[in-house]
């Protein structure tokens, strides 16, 4: 068969069957309508890196997927209820409502990974210090709005296809209750782990314990139900959300100081020098850099202890930082050492002293006298 001849069998089958062309014209339309979008937003994208503004990053790389998506299901629709027409096979007849299902699930799809893309811009910010924001609430307010896109995407989803909303909902409110007593702990845990991102009594990386339970750590997430909590043997401890709304809980974190207090013992052969000691300490802490000035400070005599004489140190240093604190710590006290050293007076250690009291010798008289004279 030559080449005009298959020509003229494909115009002649054609001009039978339009709706085939027709079908064909749709799909090679989105397909290419998808090529070029997803060119254009290629292309676009590139460009917007160059910015300074990291919304528009967000917005076009949430857009691209489910906008080709969205001109897919268009277009396969549009091409179904052709052959709809043409066929009336009823299996083209559900084009209509899973084209708007389709729809649908694409816009969420859009919306989603905007929140996404919104939540770890946000969170890129805060780290390299453009921002200050809490990161605990950023995920508390981006997991909310997905839920409530989420919700009412089903919802729409569901009176689309025909189902009537307010039966769904007193379906709901019913079923709620039942599943409100089978499943109250999970309910529990949910509402304890919202009263976590609304009271905000930790957030993730914070180093917390409670004198309740035996729990402490550094919290390293923060879900609905679960708080994962790394101990400093770097353990995870699995915490029920629930459990915080009936513990008290220490947040160290958030500490302003750290405190240095501290009695020291001297010997008793050197209480004259008590006086001094404890001034030149007092003045030395005064003058020390990392010391805040502006809390409490004491140094005081403090007691008769069973072998020392005691005295006090208490203030607080300017920084927070556990390693820090510690180094403060130990450069206050080899001063304070070398301080009683410069007076030339010792640190007292526990000590006891025996008093040995000797027998009086007895007379000669009574060393040749009977028992009965001796007693």
């Amino acid at each position: 068969m030559t080449t005009d001849e298959i020509l003229q069998v494909i115009m002649r089958w054609t001009g039978t069957n339009t709706w085939v062309v027709q079908v064909f014209i749709v799909v090679l339309a989105a397909l290419v309508l998808s090529y070029i979008q997803r060119k254009l937003l290629m292309r676009l994208e590139e460009k917007l890196k160059t910015t300074s503004n990291p919304w528009d990053n967000a917005l076009v790389e949430a857009v691209r997927r489910p906008l080709s998506v969205l001109i897919w299901v268009v277009g396969i629709a549009f091409a179904a209820e052709i052959i709809y027409r043409e066929t009336e096979a009823s299996i083209f007849s559900a084009v209509t409502p899973l084209r708007d299902v389709g729809v649908i699930a694409a816009i969420v799809w859009f919306v989603v990974r905007l929140i996404n893309n919104i939540q770890d811009n946000i969170i890129a910010r805060r780290k390299a210090g453009d921002i200050d924001v809490d990161v605990t609430t950023i995920y508390a307010l981006a997991r909310l709005v997905r839920a409530a896109v989420i919700i009412t995407a089903a919802l729409v989803v569901l009176q689309t296809l025909g189902f009537s909303i307010s039966g769904v909902l007193a379906f709901g409110g019913i079923g709620g209750i039942a599943v409100g007593f089978a499943a109250k702990d999970l309910l529990a845990n949910f509402f304890g782990g919202l009263m976590i991102y609304l009271d905000r009594p930790f957030k993730i990386g914070d180093w917390i314990r409670s004198p309740d339970r035996e729990i402490e750590g550094t919290v390293e997430a923060i879900g609905w139900r679960l708080t994962c909590i790394r101990t400093f043997d770097k353990r995870p401890i699995y915490v029920p959300n629930s459990v915080f709304t009936s513990i008290a809980v220490i947040n160290p974190q958030r500490m302003t100081h750290r405190r240095i207090y501290e009695t020291i013992g001297i010997r008793y052969a050197d209480i004259g020098k008590m006086g001094a000691i404890v001034k030149d300490v007092e003045d030395m802490l005064q003058a020390h850099s990392d010391i805040d000035q502006s809390q409490t400070l004491m140094v005081n005599f403090n007691s008769f202890g069973a072998s020392s004489l005691d005295f006090f140190v208490y203030t607080f240093t300017r920084t927070t930082v556990w390693t820090e604190f510690h180094k403060v710590k130990q450069d206050v006290l080899l001063k304070i050492a070398d301080i009683i050293d410069r007076h030339e007076a010792e640190i007292a250690f526990p000590t006891r002293t025996l008093h040995m009291i000797s027998d009086p010798e007895p007379e000669p008289s009574m060393l040749n006298a009977p028992d009965s004279a001796r007693s």
